[in-house]
């Protein structure tokens, strides 16, 4: 979550997927939220802190079908 805070992400939203705005660990659903707004939110927060900080987050979760 630290990461991803440094990185400014903390309430940045793709559709109704959003970074927690309490904690940057969690995505949270804040309305109407698509399984693709939220594997796009995962993707573009693990891009952009491969970009600054070089580390490669995984997700904590499990999917089913392509990401």
């Amino acid at each position: 979550g630290r990461l991803i805070d440094q990185c400014g992400l903390k309430g940045y939203r793709i559709g109704g997927a959003q970074v927690s705005e309490l904690h940057a660990n969690f995505i949270v659903n804040a309305g109407g939220a698509t399984a693709a707004d939220i594997r796009t939110l995962i993707a573009h927060v693990q891009a952009m802190v491969v970009a600054r900080f070089g580390q490669q987050l995984e997700p904590e979760i499990g999917f089913v079908g392509e990401f």
